[in-house]
């Protein structure tokens, strides 16, 4: 006889599902439809994505109404249908499943991190209809799934709680950063979750196994415990020629299990991007897991952001003639060479330094002094890589270009502005005097810290090259006379971990077409690769900037390889990072990044170094290496 829930959490760990609107978007749903209306349309559809999870392994089954609440249904037109959509949610995946399976009632947030788009009485009277419905029914729990604001999930915690004593499963949605949005800390909201009738407690989307392991980090020391769940995505996704792909693999998810459950979770599942793939590894994995009380897991993890705009678009760079280089570090002005021009004759070094996410830049510009003093050849900024909120790269451009006569590098997303906002952003650059850009799709902003943010995309990398090179003709993108022409130098980024690397060359090829003038890689952590990036670009009549990021600690390495689309790090380095921490780590990642500069200071000019976590001395040593290892003689390579 099955036990009741709350007893199975306390004997066993269980293993959730994984992802359903993911999921049927794989099977070539559209995103922009309610897929919660599928139980009403195509019930063998989701009865059958219940079904393979369940076979996978999965014994937590998440119902198909995450977003079945009569505030979200309206957008389609389908508010009347709040009862319809939830009672068939419940009954699909108990048909589906065995009945040694627990169906839990999904309810999602309706603010969405948004604070103030819906007002509270209208928010109570959604949930409670919801709650209300689902409760009629035979699940064996509910669970509060991808809340931002622990009042939210209060609010709706103690409507079910005046309601019935089923078990409810309470999780945020989190990207890391120890609080909620409306500010309390973790602590603080699971003890208040606890007081008001929670009986589990955890995360889930927002974040890849990384994020999550140090988010539950967080909180695993509670004085009044509870049992966690735990439900991360599959890395961080890859926007694709206009499709979503996710990189954590089902191994990596089998052994960050071990390490969920060896920090206090009872329910591990999947969310954005899992597949029943990732279940039936984690199901393997945790299939003979005993707790051990004794053992703490304190995992080196990483941050979200790699310092470097990680998109479905990076690209490369290349070189042919030369002319007299200028002094090193020397300031930026109309009669310097461009970086094109430079990196013809000599190698050149482009480092990226992260604007901050706070309103401190004191490190920021300490960081940009010291890579002055390192002679660096030009500064580069992200345009909020990962979606993630940062300072306004142009501002900080221009402080730096200022303040320390170094060249601003600025990064431009198509994600962030409308067509009227590009151009108005390009005019500023300008202005400025800054004229050095690479343009990049931009990471979707769902994904980012301010998931209810529209992601724009007006405009696709290959366009934005074509319309900024546009105003170099004194064309606007109206097509409009603007008096003056602007002299942009236009990057393009290129990611070589692929599988089939002449594929992203031919896209490279069509970024070139549209004008970009020089390229700059996604992190190479392999001297092979890089070797077989110059056989496959040295045809290409732009330069090419290859990447090196050095890796901080072995977690960092870890949550590289499995989480970040494009990045893949060798079993070598890997296993030479192993479990480093703190200096240690970081000494060994600059010694790897010294490594890879030996390789590719053969075939390439161009040098971009990626700061990690402002760890600006990494750059500088980076830097100096290059110098010291080219003798600051200019270099007779043609590529």
């Amino acid at each position: 006889m099955k036990l009741e829930l709350r007893e199975a959490l306390r004997q066993h760990i269980l293993v959730g599902d994984g992802a359903m609107g993911t999921y049927l978007y794989q099977m070539g749903f559209p995103v922009g439809i309610s897929y919660e209306e599928l139980n009403l349309l195509k019930p063998d559809v989701i009865m059958d994505v219940h079904r393979r999870y369940y076979e996978a392994g999965a014994r937590i089954i998440e119902t198909n109404t995450f977003s079945a609440n009569r505030e979200k249904l309206s957008k389609y037109g389908l508010e009347q249908d709040v009862e319809a959509i939830n009672r068939a949610g419940v009954e699909l995946a108990r048909k589906a499943v065995g009945e040694d399976a627990y169906v839990v009632g999904a309810i999602g947030s309706i603010r969405a991190g948004k604070r103030k788009n819906v007002r509270t009485t209208k928010v109570k009277e959604d949930l409670r209809q919801q709650i209300e419905v689902l409760l009629d029914t035979k699940v064996d729990g509910l669970l509060l799934e991808s809340f931002y604001d622990l009042d939210e999930m209060l609010l709706a915690l103690k409507i079910i709680r005046k309601l019935s004593d089923i078990p409810v499963i309470c999780q945020f949605a989190t990207e890391g950063t120890g609080t909620t949005h409306d500010g309390a800390t973790l602590q603080e909201a699971f003890t208040k979750l606890k007081q008001n009738g929670a009986d589990v407690v955890g995360f889930n989307c927002r974040s890849g196994p990384n994020g999550l392991l140090r988010s539950l980090e967080k909180v695993a020391g509670m004085n009044e415990p509870l049992p966690f769940s735990v439900f991360p995505n599959a890395g961080t996704p890859d926007y694709v020629d206009g499709r979503f792909t996710y990189a954590a693999t089902p191994q990596y998810f089998a052994e960050t299990a071990l390490k969920f459950a060896d920090l206090g979770a009872r329910i591990i599942g999947g969310c954005c991007g899992t597949t029943p793939e990732h279940v039936a590894a984690m199901a393997q994995s945790l299939h003979d897991y005993t707790p051990d009380s004794t053992k703490v897991s304190l995992l080196q993890t990483a941050s979200h952001s790699t310092g470097f705009q990680i998109t479905a678009e990076r690209e490369l760079f290349q070189t042919t003639e030369a002319k007299i280089a200028p002094p090193f570090g020397q300031g930026p002005n109309s009669q310097e060479p461009n970086i094109v021009e430079l990196v013809k004759q000599r190698h050149t070094v482009i480092v990226e330094l992260d604007p901050p996410r706070d309103l401190d830049i004191t490190k920021f510009m300490q960081g940009a002094q010291a890579l002055k003093e390192a002679k660096v050849d030009a500064l580069t900024m992200a345009d909020n890589s990962l979606a993630v909120t940062r300072m306004s790269n142009l501002a900080l451009g221009y402080l730096v270009k200022e303040q320390t006569g170094l060249r601003p590098l600025i990064h431009i997303a198509c994600r962030d502005r409308n067509m009227i906002g590009t151009q108005s952003h390009m005019m500023g650059l300008h202005a400025l005097g800054i004229d050095h850009v690479l343009a990049v799709t931009g990471d979707p902003a769902r994904f980012g810290d301010l998931p209810g943010s529209s992601s724009v995309y007006d405009l696709t990398s290959f366009e934005i090259i074509r319309m900024i090179k546009q105003l170099n003709e004194g064309v606007a993108f109206s097509g409009k006379a603007l008096k003056k022409t602007a002299n942009f130098i236009v990057g393009a980024a290129f990611n070589p971990n692929v599988k089939y690397l002449d594929k992203a060359v031919q896209r490279l090829e069509r970024k070139i077409e549209a004008g970009a003038d020089y390229i700059m890689t996604q992190p190479v952590y392999n001297a092979e690769l890089i070797e077989k990036i110059y056989e496959a670009t040295k045809h290409l009549s732009v330069p090419i900037f290859i990447g090196i990021m050095p890796l901080a600690s072995g977690g960092n390495a870890t949550y590289l390889h499995n989480e970040v689309p494009g990045i893949q790090l060798s079993d070598d380095v890997r296993q030479r990072m192993g479990e480093l921490k703190g200096e240690e780590g970081r000494a060994m990642g600059v010694q790897i990044a010294k490594e890879l500069l030996d390789t590719a200071m053969k075939y390439f000019n161009g040098i971009y170094l990626m700061t990690p976590f402002l760890s600006y001395e990494m750059t500088v040593q980076l830097t100096n290496y290059v110098w010291e290892k080219s003798g600051l003689a200019v270099s007779t390579c043609t590529h």
